[in-house]
């Protein structure tokens, strides 16, 4: 009997990125009707934090009765010296490669690999596909503009006058996007990062060595930056891998009927329709005490209901929030003067089911972008409030070229500091069509909801986009 083809998916081993490859993962499957399986290689997590969420997504996927695989692969020294973490992803990446060999090697002779999906700072691994001869695809957890900057990083760092976009005059090109102020350029690529702008420019440059690159997003959402880089302005003179949006791509945790509903659903449950506001800022965002007092003042005059989700800082050596202490962090007599109209949370708290709940009119958001599709899918407006990473370019899209977002004014120089007259402004903005900006914004949000479901249904882009990968892969030559 000949070997049945798979598709070897290598994630990242952070949560928002392993669950979002995992699930595309599991959509070309289906969309695959069977004509191959999945075999997902997983990587020792840095952390025990990382590495006890990895184990938990594995066992339940595992046990979900799908045609996927998890193969654990061996320990690694971890890199020292490194000065941020995408260098430290990639360095531990590369210590990798002769696992991923062996074990690719190891599918003999039940499976053989069809192609090699890998998440975009794993890029390191092309070297083990190229080698087998197995066609190597990105995975893109993150928006096409940020895609598109990426590829751009080598012709851009000849426009620096610093080592960063910090100091830089005039506004940056992100082919597909309104002119973009240097100071809405993520922030990984500044204040002084240089270190880390060579590894997003390594990564960059090696997207342009994959079959294809898959992209978590639609052509309805992104359409002229995917145009832009399909048209090869991003990278003037190479020819541009193919690009499959296939996007949104969101994974909802299974549901234990017997499980007692979240208190903060309950308490929505008791609030009017589109009347609330909620404040996230994901699983490595809080906000110092300062800050905190400044939300609370901005929430109390606002006269506005919200659900806060407010961490506490975290545990010193890490990046995780902690649960807060509401008594230390919030300002004395503000839970009294907002009872009824505002709950404040303390802890984790189940973000896709609350922006699905009716009473829901409104994210402040640190504009991570599983966030922004979670909320986008469920047509709620948005007010960017970004902090690392990626985002800060992600705020400047939905503001200037998606119109789903309400701009939300900080003061760069203080760490993204935002006043409280400044969160009241766009909390009344956003609320109940309080300005011209925020009925756009909540139109718009509305209308990508209803794109978002007929992009993924029979017959729409994303939908399409997967049976093409399908396609593609099952057409391509098979490794050794």
């Amino acid at each position: 009997m000949a070997p049945r083809p798979t598709v070897v998916l290598i994630p990242s081993w952070g949560s928002g990125h392993f669950m979002s490859a995992l699930e595309a993962g599991k959509r070309l499957l289906a969309a695959s009707g069977g004509a191959f399986s999945l075999t997902v290689l997983v990587m020792h997590a840095p952390t025990q934090a990382k590495a006890s969420e990895v184990e938990g997504h594995v066992r339940r996927e595992a046990a979900s009765g799908l045609d996927i695989r998890f193969l654990q692969l061996p320990a690694v020294e971890h890199p020292i010296d490194c000065v941020d973490p995408v260098e430290f992803a990639s360095r531990y990446t590369q210590l990798h490669g002769p696992h991923v060999k062996a074990a690719i090697a190891s599918l003999a002779p039940s499976f053989r690999a069809a192609a090699v999906v890998v998440d975009l700072f794993l890029t390191a691994l092309f070297d083990v596909a190229h080698e087998l001869a197995v066609p190597a695809y990105v995975y893109f957890a993150s928006p096409a503009a940020f895609l598109a900057l990426m590829l751009r990083l080598p012709a851009l760092r000849e426009d620096l006058t610093g080592p960063g976009f910090e100091e830089m005059e005039g506004t940056v090109d992100v082919p597909g996007l309104p002119p973009v102020p240097p100071s809405y350029m993520p922030d990984c690529l500044v204040r002084r990062k240089i270190q880390s702008y060579d590894w997003f420019e390594y990564h960059g440059r090696r997207f342009m060595e994959a079959r294809g690159l898959i992209v978590n997003t639609t052509i309805e959402l992104e359409a002229s930056v995917l145009a832009a880089i399909a048209d090869g302005r991003c990278v003037p003179g190479c020819p541009v891998p193919a690009l499959h949006a296939i996007g949104p791509v969101i994974w909802f945790d299974p549901k234990d009927d017997d499980q007692r509903r979240h208190e903060c659903m309950r308490w929505l449950d008791d609030q009017p329709p589109a009347s609330v506001v909620f404040l996230c800022f994901g699983s490595m965002g809080s906000l110092d005490a300062a800050q905190v007092r400044e939300v609370a003042a901005g929430l109390e005059r606002s006269g506005h209901r919200f659900l806060w989700v407010l961490r506490g800082p975290p545990v010193a050596g890490t990046r995780f929030p902690t649960d807060a202490n509401l008594d230390e962090l919030l300002p004395e007599g503000f839970l009294d003067a907002t009872a009824g109209r505002g709950l404040v949370w303390p802890a984790w708290a189940p973000q896709r089911e609350i922006l699905s709940h009716a009473a829901v009119g409104g994210f402040v958001t640190h504009c991570g972008w599983n966030s922004v599709l979670e909320s986008l899918w469920f047509g709620v407006p948005l007010v960017p409030w970004p902090l690392y990473g990626e985002q800060h370019l992600n705020a400047f899209e939905l503001v200037a070229g998606v119109g789903v977002a309400v701009a939300l004014e900080m003061d760069r120089k203080k760490g993204f500091f935002v006043e409280a007259a400044e969160l009241e402004r766009v909390v009344r903005s956003l609320m109940n069509g309080g300005s011209e900006e925020g009925r756009k914004a909540r139109t718009k949000a509305s209308e990508t909801s209803a794109e978002f479901r007929r992009a993924i249904g029979e017959g729409g882009s994303s939908c399409a986009a997967l049976q093409r990968l399908v396609g593609e892969i099952l057409d391509l030559p098979v490794g050794r």
